[in-house]
């Protein structure tokens, strides 16, 4: 679709990158981090300043303190930290709801490790969930719930309403929520983004994933988080260090002392 927009000169709307530059000060921060050295592998988990520059702003925003040492790891974006979570809790045969229209990664990654994608869709003019439905879709097998907000492609954000019946139909449940908040900064109109974190009910059986990317205007450094309980991040980074191993050095370098400011 890139390739098709850019020959016909139509404005593409089929990925999620911006049309205007980076801050010069971050870009800055990179060269600088380079040139200083920082050209081999960041720590596995990531430089410890930028997870703690990550538990800083989750705690400011949500009021909910991730452990920087055990509960963060710095990604190769949040494509990585999605198909890691997936790769980490998904086995064959266990279902998985996704909510569609849905970012086209989630349902590949479920299929690839042997999962079975349950599929529910948003409803009228304002893309919500049907709650009604929800449960139809659970069974015993239910493993994921997959959701996204501020969500692409529709734009439409999930309420306290809707976290609230999140929390309802997990309830002693051993069901785990991958959440998709790379948009949680990119929010408009007086709304508060609904992050799981925000819900200690949802913050214990969730993986919460970030995009320094899109919240910085990055997106080509492929740099994000995945943020969880200790007992799920000890198992997320088993994959991670076999999946990537380690993210983009210098951007990590740059980007945690750009969050000071």
């Amino acid at each position: 679709m890139s390739h098709l927009a850019k020959e016909v000169g139509a404005i593409n709307l089929s990925q999620g990158f911006p049309n205007f530059p980076a801050s010069e000060k971050l870009v800055d921060l990179a060269y600088q981090y380079m040139k200083e050295g920082y050209n081999q592998y960041a720590p596995m988990q990531g430089i410890y300043e930028l997870r703690e520059a990550v538990s800083k702003n989750i705690a400011k925003h949500y009021n909910h303190v991730y452990d920087p040492a055990d509960e963060i790891t710095i990604t190769s974006g949040a494509t990585q930290a999605v198909y890691t979570v997936i790769n980490t809790v998904i086995h064959e045969g266990d279902e998985v709801i996704i909510i569609e229209p849905a970012f086209d990664i989630y349902r590949p990654s479920v299929l690839i490790n042997g999962g079975v994608p349950r599929f529910l869709k948003l409803k009228g003019d304002d893309f919500k969930i049907d709650w009604d439905e929800f449960p139809r879709l659970m069974t015993s097998k239910t493993k994921l719930i997959i959701i996204n907000t501020p969500h692409n492609p529709t734009s439409s954000v999930l309420t306290e309403e809707d976290m609230q019946q999140l929390i309802r139909f997990t309830k002693n449940t051993n069901i785990l929520i991958l959440s998709d908040e790379v948009y949680e900064h990119i929010i408009f109109d007086g709304i508060k983004h609904q992050s799981v974190s925000l819900y200690p009910e949802l913050a214990e059986r969730s993986f919460k994933i970030g995009s320094f990317g899109k919240t910085f205007h990055v997106t080509g450094w492929k740099t994000g988080y995945c943020a969880a309980p200790k007992i799920l991040m000890d198992e997320f980074k088993k994959a991670h260090q076999n999946v990537v191993f380690a993210g983009f050095h210098p951007a990590q370098r740059a980007i945690s002392e750009y969050m000071q400011d």
